[in-house]
């Protein structure tokens, strides 16, 4: 039988190399908006207990929004870059630190040059193994802090992310 399809396709001119490409549904993991929230929360309040009053941004896997939080004296710019280091760390499936140190090579510096990417430490991947689910950005303390505080608010749901 799969000789005769496979003739028939060549006849045909639709040979494939296989018989056919499976068609069906995608399955992925996504984060809920109260895991959203427990990460931005939790990035919050670390900041907060070092002293700093930040901004925190949670992405989804496709780097939209899913909640902001900011301190009573968080400015406007510390929303904006918590955003942008969130899908930062989305998009690039890395730390902000990291992205900032790999783009200071010549050779991958135009990354920096894409919209809305920001190349500030702060921003920490969210995955589930390999599978990059979202992304966490802090800003407002220095950028260690706000790397250590983003991290803070991934390792708050680390059991849920297994």
């Amino acid at each position: 039988m799969r000789a005769s399809f496979i003739a028939l396709s060549v006849v045909l001119g639709t040979f494939a190399p296989s018989l056919a490409i499976p068609q069906g549904l995608v399955t992925q993991r996504n984060l809920s908006l109260p895991m959203a929230k427990t990460i931005a929360e939790a990035a919050l309040a670390a900041c907060k207990q070092k002293g700093f009053n930040t901004a925190v941004a949670v992405v989804d896997r496709a780097g939209q929004v899913m909640v902001i939080l900011r301190d009573e004296e968080a400015t406007a710019q510390q929303v904006e870059m918590a955003r942008r280091k969130a899908y930062t760390a989305r998009m690039f499936r890395t730390t902000t630190l990291e992205f900032q140190k790999r783009t200071s090579d010549p050779a991958y510096a135009p990354q920096r040059e894409l919209p809305d990417i920001l190349a500030l430490g702060g921003g920490a991947p969210i995955q589930v193994g390999n599978d990059v689910i979202g992304g966490v950005g802090s800003s407002g303390a220095n950028q260690e802090n706000d790397d250590a505080c983003a991290k803070a608010g991934v390792a708050k749901v680390a059991e849920l992310l297994k």
